[in-house]
């Protein structure tokens, strides 16, 4: 447990704070002398200082912590990256179908800073997400998440799949929050003790979540990128899938504007259409943008994915079959 010295008082109670925020159980002025190399009454007056600047540092006995929903420190921006927070802050309202408070307060402080140019862009997207229907259930959620994915402590949730009419309690592990732009929602991933795996929630499908005491580590050999490296979207296999399709000619400029995939292979054909080919975890998540592009693409492969798609096709076209 051993550390440098630091040396300036400012950096000091800034990793001070760091330390309580933490450690959800709390840590002795004992254990912060021996962590941070200075003395217990240092330790004991810069704690005394923190709750004088306004910071909730709670005691118990001996212990001391920083509640969990404390604010963070400052960030200082420069122009540039307050743009492309922006950018993040657009792409956000896209996907986020609920008013979360917290979007709309972030949002906020970012219209704040900025220059007079660009706030009222801010403004503009605070005011959308805003004005959408809050949903104080999934904003409890969301919390309880964050916190304990911030925090690295366990959380109990209340999970209802979409093929189920039960609701299940599991003990979860929060490794990672995912928002997913395609199906406007966020997932949870991390470790689930009743199926002794890593596995994927639906943020929106959880009906209530309470934050427990107990902490976790995310294993080292855990790798965020590389599990969705092969997904189309959240989900992902032990195999992958090849999914091959035809792209007609008047959509082909348009297809290689994107890359869609990390995997994607575009083959052009002397007609003028391509072929495009992916490895993917599961190609139900496909679908909506196969679908998306009509007419102008050709399911050729995996056969099961061909015959879904042709069956759709045929049931579209008996929606909009003229009655003679």
């Amino acid at each position: 447990m051993e550390e440098r010295p630091i040396p300036t008082r400012t950096v000091r109670l800034a990793r001070l704070q760091h330390l309580l925020f933490r450690n959800a159980r709390g840590l002795t002025s004992a254990d912060l002398a021996e962590i941070t190399g200075r003395s217990r009454r240092t330790i004991e007056r810069d704690i005394r200082d923190l709750g004088d600047a306004g910071v909730p540092v709670w005691q118990n006995g001996n212990r001391y912590g920083i509640a969990s929903d404390h604010f963070l420190p400052p960030v200082h921006l420069t122009l540039h990256e307050a743009g492309a927070l922006f950018l993040a802050a657009r792409l956000l309202c896209r996907y986020s179908d609920e008013r979360n408070p917290h979007v709309v307060n972030a949002l906020a402080k970012l219209a704040g800073v900025l220059p007079d140019s660009v706030g009222p862009h801010v403004q503009q997207a605070t005011a959308e997400v805003g004005a959408r229907e809050e949903k104080p259930e999934f904003t409890r959620v969301f919390e309880t998440l964050v916190t304990a994915w911030a925090l690295r402590r366990k959380v109990k949730v209340w999970h209802q799949s979409a093929h189920s009419e039960h609701v299940h309690d599991y003990i979860f592990q929060p490794y990672a929050i995912e928002p997913i732009g395609g199906g406007n929602s966020t997932y949870v991933i991390g470790y689930a003790d009743y199926f002794d795996a890593v596995r994927t929630f639906k943020v929106e499908r959880i009906q209530r979540a309470e934050l427990m005491l107990d902490e976790f580590a995310v294993p080292a050999d855990f790798d965020l990128s590389a599990r969705l490296g092969s997904s189309w979207g959240i989900m992902w296999g032990d195999a992958e899938v090849e999914v091959r399709c035809r792209f007609s000619p008047r959509v082909v400029r348009r297809l290689k504007e994107t890359i869609w995939h990390s995997s994607q292979l575009i083959e052009d054909q002397p007609d003028g259409s391509c072929l495009f080919t992916v490895k993917v975890g599961n190609a139900l998540e496909m679908v909506p943008w196969l679908r998306g592009w009509g007419p102008d693409c050709e399911v050729l492969a995996p056969e099961a994915l061909r015959r879904d798609m042709a069956e759709w096709a045929r049931e579209t076209a008996g929606v909009y079959e003229v009655q003679g």
